[in-house]
């Protein structure tokens, strides 16, 4: 049998107020605190809080403090990662960042879903995998919902809500995010 953990990873519906996935995000919110507000300055102190929070980083990850995520132990970031200001991550899936990504301030990127049936979202959620592939560039307030993928060398406007899958070297734009053109 399949922890709720296990499930809410697999992309089966689970159950959020599992005891071991609130001393998860317990245990989140407690080093976020310490990064957002004691540390706040990215000091020797605040990467030793960002190595427990994010122990899937690659190098070089920097965040502007305030930031936000569920676990931080689903985030999955290759080298040269930055996220500007007021970023949320709601990693109940996976979320792979490649190297060399950018993230404009308030970019939030939404593993986290629920059924569409009422009844069973009272008591049950659903998570779905984000991947950014390298050397892209999300602009201020992007949202990328649950599932998406953004390939290599992509850039999402500012504002944009990626609801589907980008191609790689796109420029993508708008509310729902469409590709206007190569950026090859």
């Amino acid at each position: 049998m399949l922890s709720e953990e296990e499930k809410m990873l697999a992309g089966e519906l689970y159950a959020a107020f599992d005891p071991a996935l609130l001393a998860a995000r317990t245990r989140a919110k407690r080093l976020l605190h310490r990064l957002n507000v004691t540390e706040y300055l990215l000091t020797d102190a605040a990467r030793l809080v960002l190595a427990e929070l994010l122990p899937h980083a690659g190098e070089n990850l920097y965040i502007e403090p305030p930031f936000h995520c569920d676990y931080g132990s689903n985030i999955y970031c290759g080298n040269n990662v930055y996220f500007n200001v007021n970023c949320v991550v709601l990693d109940a899936a996976r979320v792979t960042i490649g190297s060399n990504v950018l993230f404009g301030p308030g970019v939030q990127l939404y593993a986290a879903t629920h059924p569409l049936d009422a009844v069973v979202r009272r008591t049950l959620e659903l998570a779905r995998p984000i991947t950014i592939g390298n050397d892209c560039w999300l602009g201020g307030g992007t949202i990328v919902c649950p599932g998406v993928t953004i390939s290599t060398g992509c850039v999402i406007g500012a504002g944009a809500v990626v609801t589907k899958d980008v191609p790689a070297y796109s420029l993508a734009v708008g509310n729902p995010a469409r590709v206007v053109r190569s950026l090859r």
